[in-house]
């Protein structure tokens, strides 16, 4: 191409982007809530739907209508090799794959179908169901399917357990604590209900465990872990029953005004699981409560084959509505544009103001903040609060001083939260205390909450908009980002796919705090992003960067994913052909709808375990993409 012709291709694209960018904030107009919210779904995995029908049948509420949908879903998600994934396009999960034949044999396929014999074939050619995780022999253990001499222990008197000591309730991460708590009781009453079935042809024979090394954190912990099941059967009684008593009250105490605890699935079933296990009755207010709940988490949708029936394993309103926003003020909609000011009043609306378990650590912190789910008070989110406060401080409403307080209480109580070094977490303040990732117990999924590039950078990129890029607290924040960095100029990122959105969301940050466009800091991340710019202009990234580097900033082109390079690369002032490329990319992708197709997973749940498709994502992200670069702004 000649210099000539590729000008005037780069002359033509920003008309191109317009065109795209109002078609796509038109549609994004169109999925607001007459409340003034957005929510996207919230894709996971089968296991959602395969532990919904277990956790029925345990209660006795299952019936025929729910367990053919589900089971209807589940079955549309088998792979040609016969496995279930854990996001689209990954590998076969043992455990996933596991569950879901436990629950396609419970809606009544037969052991002999040619799919579950093929999936049979599979789990135990890849370790059989012993290579399963923790959670998923727990789930067999509940039906008889698996022994509890063989699953680690936990006893409920870890409740009494005060909060400077190792593996107090505070000690783990918010969403592991509301897990923890009621699994305490599970494991310790040791329920079985079997099954007119047996999971036989998923057993390889191969052991569970083999001993570790003695002299390791891992191997300690696997022998204690002996001592805990000899104490289970001859606990002290007195205080076993106080220790359950006290868990159930603090259980109760947790529940949502929704009826979920921390409005995600893992602690939402386990807690009802718990309780009824304690005596609750089904028609109890917080049982009644809870199940009905989870009706509110279902997805119904027509399919060829009938009504297929799947679970969220959460729901994101808050988030969706502070990135929705963000995303239509970045496209240049008015400040007091009729969508843009029904959503400020609802988030207004949504503000917390109450004391949750985060007050532990910080017990003089004022209240502030939001939390991710429409009812989470006892959680706001860290993360979340400052993508509110970077969307809500644009906005014109007539309520000026309800405005300026929900901003001012929420910086105050993110900048309260900040951990020792530096940094921020999600939802706590030093949550780092790394010993419980050692337990047997913990095999799946991120169980403590240290501070991670992103939600720093978020937070950092908040104050600085707010006018305290030479705060002590925005400094600390900015020293631990430039720690962070790679060696080869990335940032790892915790909630989303990964270093792409890790350095997506730190460049901006560091930009606004005043690190120049020209630092070798800056531009070696701007390289990165450069280097990893796919052949048809995109990025993305696979999820097994999680496991393997060979895979950083490498994968399948993807909506969200190329806006958050563009938006990274936008904020350092990056113009260059590489930047209308990837542009051209997102207008030449767009639906007739306005949007974007997205099937890959670009959300993190738990780094390597657990992944989510956001399917907002692929909406709300090129929006500002494309806002920022035909606005000629970075945030706007």
């Amino acid at each position: 191409m000649t210099l000539a012709v590729h000008r005037a291709v780069a002359r033509a694209v920003p008309a191109d982007a317009a065109t795209a960018l109002a078609h796509a904030v038109t549609h994004l107009r169109g999925l607001q809530h007459e409340d003034g919210w957005w929510k996207g779904e919230l894709e996971t995995n089968v296991t959602m739907d395969a532990e919904d029908l277990l956790l029925r049948e345990f209660l006795g509420v299952r019936n025929d209508e729910e367990t053919d949908e589900a089971a209807r879903w589940i079955r549309s998600q088998q792979r040609g090799d016969a496995t279930w994934a854990n996001y689209f396009g990954g590998p076969g999960d043992l455990s996933t794959t596991v569950e879901a034949w436990v629950a396609l044999r419970l809606a009544g396929d037969p052991e002999d179908t040619p799919h579950l014999v093929a999936a049979a074939d599979w789990i135990r050619a890849n370790g059989g169901v012993e290579g399963s995780r923790v959670f998923t022999r727990m789930w067999l253990a509940l039906f008889g399917l698996w022994s509890w001499d063989d699953l680690p222990n936990l006893p409920p008197e870890i409740v009494f357990l005060p909060r400077w000591f190792p593996f107090n309730l505070y000690d783990w991460a918010c969403w592991a604590r509301q897990t923890i708590a009621p699994l305490t009781i599970v494991t310790t009453l040791r329920p079985s209900r079997p099954l007119p079935f047996g999971i036989e042809p998923l057993r390889s024979g191969a052991p569970t465990s083999a001993p570790l090394p003695l002299f390791s954190w891992c191997g300690f912990f696997q022998r204690l872990d002996r001592v805990l099941h000899a104490y289970a059967r001859r606990p002290f009684r007195p205080l076993r029953r106080v220790a359950l008593r006290r868990t159930v009250d603090w259980i109760r105490a947790r529940q949502e005004a929704d009826g979920s605890w921390g409005g995600i699935q893992p602690p939402w079933v386990y807690s009802l699981l718990a309780l009824h296990l304690m005596g609750e009755q089904l028609d109890s207010p917080t049982m009644a409560k809870g199940l009905c709940g989870l009706d509110g988490f279902l997805v119904r949708e027509d399919t060829p084959e009938g009504v297929v029936r799947r679970l969220e394993a959460c729901q994101s309103p808050v988030w969706d509505t502070a990135l929705a926003l963000t995303a239509m003020l970045d496209a240049g909609c008015a400040p007091d544009d009729l969508a843009v000011t029904n959503a400020t009043e609802w988030l207004l609306g949504e503000e917390i103001r109450v004391r949750g378990d985060w007050s532990v650590r910080r017990p003089q912190l004022e209240p502030g903040g939001w939390a991710f789910e429409f009812a989470n008070d006892g959680y706001p989110d860290i993360d979340d609060t400052a993508e509110v406060v970077l969307a809500l401080r644009r906005v014109r409403i007539a309520q000026k001083e309800q405005l300026r307080g929900a901003i001012s209480r929420g910086v105050v109580w993110t900048t309260g939260m900040q951990s020792r070094d530096g940094g921020w977490g999600a939802f706590d303040a030093d949550n780092t205390r790394a010993l419980a990732d050692k337990l047997p117990f913990c095999d799946f999924g991120a169980v403590i909450d240290p501070p991670s590039a992103d939600v720093t950078a978020h937070v950092v990129e908040m104050l600085a908009a707010e006018g305290m890029a030479d705060s002590a607290a925005c400094r600390r924040g900015v020293d631990w980002l430039l720690r962070a960095q790679e060696r080869d100029g990335s940032w790892f990122g915790r909630w989303g796919a990964n270093y792409i959105y890790g350095t997506g969301a730190v460049v901006p940050a560091l930009i606004a705090a005043g690190i120049p466009a020209g630092d070798p800091r800056i531009r070696a991340a701007v390289d990165w992003l450069n280097a990893h710019q796919n052949d048809d202009g995109g990025w993305g990234e696979d999820m097994r960067s999680y496991g393997d580097p060979a895979w950083a900033g490498r994968g399948e082109s993807t909506p969200s994913q190329t806006a958050w390079a563009l938006m990274g690369l936008l904020a350092a002032g990056e113009r260059a052909h590489v930047v209308d490329r990837g542009v051209q990319w997102l207008v030449d992708r767009q639906t007739a709808e306005g949007t974007w197709d997205e099937p890959q997973f670009t959300g993190t749940g738990f780094p390597g375990d657990f992944f989510i498709n956001y399917h907002l994502y692929r909406l709300v992200f090129p929006i500002s993409a494309l806002g920022r670069y035909v606005q000629g702004t970075d945030r706007g």
